[in-house]
């Protein structure tokens, strides 16, 4: 593994050149390898695995509640893929076929999954008898393959996604299911709320909807070029694939209904998220709640006293790992400027140095990552640092509501949304119409995002469509990934 040199630290692209920083900063900081000799699929180093491990041990936590996980083929029949038609015509031309086993053609081609429906619900169709089996709520968090021929982009745009929760529920009554849908977003609100990126919910035109859906909500935020990144989605799927796999339960009169359903990912997007709204100019910057590490003890070695530092360091480690934090003791015998390069590079939330003035005084130095510095008496340690950090996940989420908020504009002509989207995204009347929405997609060069639109600044401008003059209501335009 290659350790970037003191001078390649410094050197970070500066944040301004997103995607410049973006790329510089997975390689440097150890979040992703690039060089994989297929294209769009990535290795995570360590460190990039163990930040994925906080962030889906956060969304086991949150699933957990009510859903149970369980794990599905990722080999699925070409018979039971092509069943559903509007579904296979929005996947056709991403799909990767196995064709063969070894030398041997295989009767029936297998398709690796590029989502799960059709490798579920025939599973579904034996699973559910009864009303008292519903509602059915199943996770599973897997790697999907779609041959994505767009410009890849790591954690972003991948052809292998390997880190996809979805979730898939059976409900009684198109109105279960449109509850299901609205508690899910509420999962998705607190996910993103604890990793400190505000996001914006919008329901996708029809055109632009999950393939069979009923309809689907989104989850947006807005990276750091002013481009909208979907992070979640959240499908009402009715009864289309119940009555295509045959899931139907035996209501309380005795008689057979067609179940209906909900279904919603997550996939490593979200760790895209997380490091480009918080990184800044010298690397990345995580929210104490999903840090890999949260704590790196520094000891400063000064004269004589290098064992009483180092363990007096050492126990500074155990009581804050005693308190349930992640913490590393940086004993490498370089200077700690570069220790100090090395974490902040890192994202880590909080370094606590410590010397022999430090122990002199009994207390111990502690610095954010984003600079703010403080003593903390030794007898006191716990209880300080995480007060640091529970201070430091808040402004976190401060700044960057500030930073979304300053990005959606309310706007009520072309000009004024042609303007908008340059850095951010508007809110602009449109009647809902397809035929307008392609005509403002092509005058302002972006995209119809959604309607229905829930977030920050976003009550929007009602008034008359901008490219018809009908009555409009507020629609999200913006460019995306």
């Amino acid at each position: 593994m290659t350790v970037p040199t003191e001078e390649e630290q410094r050197t970070l692209p500066p944040k301004q050149d997103f995607s410049g920083w973006y790329h510089e900063i997975l390689w440097r900081a150890e979040i992703m390898d690039v060089r994989y000799p297929v294209k769009g699929l990535y290795v995570w180093y360590p460190f990039g695995f163990a930040l994925r491990k906080q962030v889906y041990g956060l969304l086991r936590s949150l699933m957990d509640r009510d859903h149970e996980e369980a794990l599905f083929p990722l080999l699925i029949p070409e018979q039971e893929f092509m069943k559903e038609a509007e579904h296979i015509k929005g996947f056709e031309n991403e799909v990767y076929w196995v064709t063969h086993g070894g030398t041997t053609p295989l009767d029936v081609k297998l398709a690796l999954r590029p989502t799960s429906e059709t490798a579920i619900y025939p599973m579904y169709a034996l699973w559910v008898r009864s009303h008292a089996d519903l509602p059915l709520k199943i996770y599973q968090i897997v790697s999907t393959f779609r041959y994505e021929t767009k410009h890849t982009r790591p954690l972003i745009r991948l052809r292998e996604i390997t880190s996809f929760k979805e979730a898939h529920t059976v409900h009684a009554t198109w109105e279960e299911a449109e509850a299901q849908v609205e508690v899910a977003i509420g999962l998705y609100r607190e996910f993103y709320r604890t990793m400190c990126i505000p996001v914006l919910v919008s329901r996708r035109p029809e055109w632009d909807k999950f393939p069979g859906a009923d309809y689907t909500i989104a989850v947006d935020t807005i990276m750091p070029d002013g481009r909208t990144l979907q992070i979640g989605t959240v499908h009402h799927l009715g009864d289309h694939f119940s009555r295509t796999f045959g899931i139907q339960y035996e209501d309380t009169r005795g008689e057979q209904q067609y179940a209906h359903q909900t279904c919603y990912g997550i996939s490593e997007r979200s760790i895209a998220a997380v490091i480009s709204v918080h990184g800044d100019d010298r690397g990345l910057v995580f929210p104490p709640a999903v840090a890999p590490v949260q704590v790196v003890v520094v000891p400063i070695i000064v004269g004589s006293r290098k064992e009483e530092v180092l363990a007096s360091a050492d126990g500074v480690a155990e009581t804050l790992r005693n308190d349930g934090l992640r913490v590393k003791v940086d004993r490498r015998e370089i200077r700690p400027g570069a220790k100090y390069y090395h974490w902040e590079l890192r994202g880590v939330p909080l370094r606590v140095e410590i010397g022999p003035k430090d122990l002199d005084a009994g207390v111990v130095t502690a610095v954010t990552r984003l600079g703010a510095k403080s003593r903390i008496p030794r007898a006191d340690l716990a209880e300080g640092v995480a007060e640091i950090l529970r201070q430091l996940q808040d402004q976190l989420l401060a700044r960057a509501e500030t930073d979304l908020r300053g990005r959606v504009t309310c706007a009520a002509t072309l000009a004024e949304t042609a303007a908008a989207v340059k850095t951010g995204v508007a809110l602009a009347p449109w009647c809902g119409s397809r035929e307008c929405a392609e005509a403002l997609e092509q005058q302002v060069d972006a995209s119809m995002l959604g309607t229905e639109v829930r977030g920050y600044g976003t009550e929007g401008t009602h008034g008359p469509c901008i490219m018809c003059g009908k009555p409009g209501s507020p629609a999200l335009v913006g460019r995306s990934f």
